[in-house]
């Protein structure tokens, strides 16, 4: 597999200083430029590079007013930039940091000294980014966490209510879990959680499909921008593949092997207003009327959530 390339963008209204950058650092990252302030700003949002080298004076706004723009913006706020300028005056330096770059260096360009602050530059970002994702990650299943969940759910509320567009809700647990900790063992139900959680991610696994642990044995799945029947066909299929696993559980009350509960709920199809807290709750009551009619069985309902008044 081939390592994808850190990226930086170079913003300089000189070609001949994109040049010179693209020279020494072209080897090691893949080079955007960008000549505008405005320009910056649409490739900074459209690419998301690792890293902005950002001169100061730009032909149509200043550089101090693209980093504003950029710190403001969720999508590119963590993006460390880089002033590169022909300003010397303390004061410039000051205020490139204060607006939130995390380095500073002048124009005419020490090629040796960029290519080391680049590199210490990128090196960061790149063990920021690790950290950040094992802060996403279940550390049993190596699926997403009910933190990261919660931060999805709430997006895709958001963008269902903004484009009245669907989103459906599954929440699954595992049958007679304790009971099969309490037969095999704490260190079998962990390889049953791993078993679980990968079937899963393999039955939902399209662009948009997501899925994580909620909590103990309890997992979930979202589906963002989907239609009316696809949260209970997908549901159902899940179901089944976990029922194809032939896990053992000689405690089951209701099967030979080892199964799945699944609740499952979706947003308003006509696109109307609902609460993201009671659509959990839908889903949640789903679940318990699937325990109620003997598991291993999916239980639907299109039914709207109340919105509290």
């Amino acid at each position: 597999m081939i390592e994808k390339r850190p990226t930086i963008l170079v913003v300089d209204d000189q070609r001949i200083n994109i040049e010179i950058l693209n020279g020494a650092l072209s080897d090691d990252y893949k080079i955007l430029a960008a000549m505008t302030g405005e320009q910056a700003i649409k490739v900074a949002c459209e690419a998301l590079p690792c890293l902005i080298l950002l001169d100061v004076v730009l032909p149509d706004i200043s550089g101090h007013e693209v980093c504003r723009a950029l710190k403001n913006n969720e999508l590119t706020k963590h993006i460390p930039i880089i002033f590169v300028t022909a300003q010397s005056r303390p004061e410039d330096e000051l205020k490139g940091l204060q607006l939130g770059a995390v380095d500073y260096f002048r124009k005419p360009f020490l090629v040796p000294l960029i290519k080391v602050r680049v590199r210490n530059q990128i090196e960061l970002v790149q063990k920021t980014a690790a950290l950040e994702k094992l802060a996403w990650i279940d550390g049993l299943t190596g699926i997403s966490n009910r933190r990261l969940f919660d931060k999805r759910y709430f997006a895709a509320c958001k963008y269902a209510l903004r484009n009245k567009r669907i989103i459906s809700l599954m929440l699954i647990d595992i049958d007679f879990f304790k009971q099969y900790n309490d037969h095999y063992g704490h260190g079998q139900g962990d390889v049953v959680l791993k078993r679980v959680a990968r079937a899963l991610a393999e039955g939902a696994s399209r662009p948009l499909d997501f899925v994580a642990r909620y909590g103990g044995e309890e997992f979930v799945i979202l589906l963002t921008d989907s239609c009316e029947t696809e949260g209970a066909l997908l549901a159902e299929k899940v179901r089944q593949k976990i029922e194809e696993l032939a896990i053992p559980h000689v405690k089951s009350a209701v099967h030979e092997s080892l199964t799945i509960s699944v609740g499952v709920t979706m947003s308003p199809s006509d696109g109307s207003k609902f609460d993201s807290k009671a659509l959990l709750e839908v889903a949640d009551n789903c679940l318990y009327e699937a325990k109620s009619r003997g598991r291993n069985t999916v239980v639907s309902t299109d039914l709207k959530p109340q919105v509290p008044k």
